[in-house]
């Protein structure tokens, strides 16, 4: 699966349905491409068009319970792939890493601002530090 295929299912998961020109605008690509994209991811059961309640005429594009599933499949392997580097590092270059991880989350947060999504930090989540151990109190 592309980046991009992956990008527009996580965009769709952290958003809720939106217009196809929404999602070429927001992923950066041409509203073609994004059809193109659109009709693959459909055609493979990963998103579903629906109806907009606001106006009838509009479509818009919502990930599946298989597009969730398979997006989540790929975060697991990412994130396994990841702790196996990590794994390898020596503790001190875990410990910068650790010590990075408020900065990097306030990164997140600024983005989320800065381009109108929801911030993460709005939500409750299980996440794990560098070291692959349970947070307290996520955010």
């Amino acid at each position: 699966m592309s980046l991009s295929s992956l990008s527009t299912l996580s965009t769709l998961e952290r958003t809720g349905p939106r217009r196809i020109t929404d999602l070429a605008m927001y992923e950066g690509i041409t509203q073609p491409s994004m059809t193109t994209l659109v009709s693959s991811l459909e055609r493979s059961g990963l998103v579903e068009r629906r109806g907009d309640p606001s106006d009838k005429r509009v479509a818009l594009i919502a990930i599946t319970s298989a597009g969730l599933k398979v997006l989540r499949a790929r975060r697991r392997e990412s994130a396994g792939a990841i702790q196996q580097l990590i794994d390898k590092l020596p503790a001190d270059e875990v410990a910068v890493l650790a010590a990075a991880t408020p900065v990097l989350e306030h990164l997140v947060e600024l983005g989320a601002e800065t381009w109108g999504q929801a911030s993460p930090s709005g939500r409750k989540s299980s996440r794990v530090d560098v070291t692959g151990h349970p947070q307290a109190g996520g955010s």
